[in-house]
Parts: C-alpha cells; structure tokens; sequence
C-alpha cells in the first residue's frame, strides 16, 4: 500500500484527534498505542487494538477516523479502569472538498464517565478490518508506508513473512506463534512516516515458534546487567512517564509527578521507595480515570517493616511514601498521578553560574522542565527540547534501552 496521509495512518486507521462537530472543543489525547496485526496480503486484512487516555476534559466520547474504503467486519471498545464494555457507532461526517461534500467516517466511542479536570478517560478500541489496496506486492515482497505514525506502536508482520527493512528504529520481537513484530517509539515531530519491507518464504506455524526466554544475562561487564527476558521484552508498550519540574537550583529540589497503571488483581497500594541521599515532600497522588484524591502517608526504618510494606532492603534511613488506593478487581486497573518534592544536593546543584541536573531514569518516556528564567546549554542524553507556553525550557527523552539512561543537562540564568 501507499500511506501517504493521516487518514492513511495504520492501514486505513487514523490515529489522530477528530472532532465530530465544528463548535465541540478539539479532542486531545495522550499517551496512545497501536498494534496492528497484518494478515494475508491478498486481502488486507488486519486486526488494530488502540490504546489511549482521552483528555479533553468533559469530554464524554473518543473519535477514531477511518479511512474511505476500510471495511470493518467487527469492532469493540472497552473502559479501562473497570474492562466494561463500550458503545461504539460508526458515524458519517461531512467535510470539506468536493463542494462540502466529501464524506469521512469515524468509530465514535462513548466513553465511562465525563473526563475528569487533569484527567483521563482511558480506553481500548480492538477492530477487525480489510483493505485491499493496503499492500504494494513485487513478486514474493510486500511494503507498505504508514504516515503520521504515534509516538508508540507494533506492527505484526504476516505468517511466514521476515523483515527485510525498517526506516525507523525499532525493536524486533518474535512473537510466540513465530511471527515477527516491529515495535517503535519515536520523538519525530510532524508528519513522522514509517517505512518497512517484508518478504515471504520464512517458516510459519509451531515451527516458527520461537525459543523461551531466559533469565541469562549478558557476558559483557554491563552496570544494569540485563537479563534477556528483560531485553526482549516490548518496550512500546510500558506506560509509566515522569516529568520533572526543576526549582531554583540554589534549593537543590525539583517537584516531579509520575503517572503508573496498576493492573494486578487484589493490590491496594503504590510503594515509592525514596533513592539514597533524598528528602521526600509535598507528596499526594489522584486518580486519573476519576480525579479521586488518595491517602498517603511516610515511612521510616522500623516503620516500614511494622507496617508489612515491602521495600527491599530496609535500614533505618530507609524511607518510602505510601499511596493507598481501593483493591484493584480482577479484569479491571487504575490510573495514578503522583506528584513529589525532592531535595537532593547529588542530583541537582548550582555549580558556579550552572545549573546542574545529573540523574538516572528508568523510564521510557522521561521530560525534564527547567526552572523559568534559565536556558539550556548542554545535555548529554539526545533529546527533544520545545518551549512551553509559560516560557519554560522542557526536554523529552524516549528510552528505548532495556535500562535506565544516564541524563546530565546543564544551563544558565538569562
């Protein structure tokens, strides 16, 4: 197939804001992941599952736009937080071009419940679908190009299909059946296009199937030390993220919210484990899915233990804040924000005339915003640095390591 617009986007499926109406505010989202698994070539089948946290507040649906000429023989969308069921409607909507007439289409999902003020409403949208125009076929190979990707996403090559070529750099993960899945993420601003390239000829079937992982680790005398369960496991897919809000280097603190989804039935809290050398403050947590405010409470050496908190190691200086939510219920997950202050002198300073940040994040998506009135002027980890609307510098990292990465950035009052 040749994609070369959004509403080309992941064979037929568009992955981006629709509104349905010209005077409803635009529908804004965070946070989506696509996979799309390709079936046979000769028909353009595919199955689409769709993750993403409206958050348009109030918003009381999610708009999906399909592409003229996908046909959709199935499709469900379920809430998140408790794994009901959806409504889900396809509806017609009139566009420009054509003399006003031209015609799009779009899954409109109602949602659980109104997005709640710095919230999220959080959905999953599974689809079976065709279009036969969506491959390009040169003997045995098949391409295809998928315009305006997400910041997130796998594609599931067809049985018995090896990955000649991808132009974005991707993980390359083999599926338990045998097939061969390329997973993303990315920072490209704008229209970012993936390209990939795939010939037939491979095994298909339990032949195919591929060995089980291990907890093995590497030979080389690596810091982290990964296992290889832990390098090949999708990284797309992991949807913590923490931001960073530097104060004024002078108090060595910086405030910092982090938002974390816990899936597992029968846990009822998060446990935060404060790194070595740091003060803890200020901490609170809410739910995203519905803006409830939880309890919280610090502990400290004895304290912990006392309290059957599990927390590794714990000595006297140990220390951990406790966020306490109801038990998560089989099939169902919350959402949390969690916002901290931390006062540590070893990961951020002023040294001089410069502002230092020096820190280890774990996570796939990490920001960093500095304090207002400071401009950056190094940073050692690749990133994208925008300016926010209140003047303030951020910087976004995408980590596609199986490991942390090691941020060092510095910068200077104007």
């Amino acid at each position: 197939m040749k994609l070369t617009t959004v509403r080309s986007l992941m064979v037929g499926v568009v992955l981006v804001s629709a509104t349905l109406f010209a005077q409803t505010p635009a529908q804004t989202e965070q946070d989506a992941y696509t996979r799309i698994e390709l079936g046979s070539p000769a028909d353009g089948s595919f199955t689409l599952t769709h993750e993403v946290a409206a958050t348009t507040p109030g918003a009381t649906t999610y708009a999906l736009s399909l592409r003229p000429g996908t046909q959709t023989s199935s499709f469900t969308a379920t809430d998140l937080m408790t794994g009901a069921a959806l409504e889900a409607t396809v509806r017609e909507i009139k566009g420009p071009g054509n003399g006003g007439s031209a015609v799009s289409s779009s899954l409109v999902v109602s949602l659980a419940r109104p997005v709640p003020k710095d919230g999220q409403g959080r959905i999953r949208i599974a689809m079976d679908a065709m279009n036969p125009g969506m491959f390009t076929r040169t003997g045995d190979r098949v391409s295809f190009v998928l315009s305006a990707i997400p910041p997130r996403g796998t594609i599931v090559l067809p049985a018995g299909y090896e990955l000649l070529s991808c132009d974005i750099p991707a993980q390359v993960l083999h599926e338990g059946d045998g097939r061969i899945a390329v997973s993303f993420m990315h920072q490209i601003p704008g229209e970012a296009t993936l390209s990939i390239t795939a010939r037939a000829g491979i095994p298909a079937g339990p032949e195919a199937a591929p060995a089980p992982l291990t907890n093995a680790r590497t030979w080389e005398d690596a810091p982290q030390n990964p296992t290889e369960r832990s390098r090949l496991s999708e990284r797309a897919t992991q949807d913590r993220d923490i931001v960073y809000f530097l104060q004024s280097p002078e108090t060595n603190a910086f405030s910092l919210y982090h938002d974390y989804t816990e899936t597992r039935p029968g846990v009822d809290k998060y446990v935060n484990v404060v790194r070595t050398g740091a003060r803890v403050s200020n901490p609170s947590a809410y739910i995203l899915d519905t803006g409830e405010v939880l309890k919280h409470e610090t502990l400290k050496g004895d304290a912990i233990t006392a309290a059957n908190i599990s927390a590794g190691t714990v000595t006297p200086d140990t220390e951990v804040v406790v966020l306490h939510f109801p038990p998560v219920k089989d099939g169902q997950s919350v959402r949390l924000r969690i916002s901290e202050t931390y006062t540590t002198p070893e990961s951020y300073r002023l040294d001089d005339r410069d502002l230092v940040f020096e820190r280890n994040l774990g996570r796939a998506r990490n920001s960093v915003v500095l304090p207002a009135g400071w401009y950056l002027t190094a940073s050692a980890i690749p990133g994208v640095v925008r300016e926010m609307p209140d003047g303030r510098i951020r910087l976004d990292f995408v980590n596609g390591r199986p490991g942390g990465i090691d941020v060092y950035l510095k910068g200077r009052k104007r």
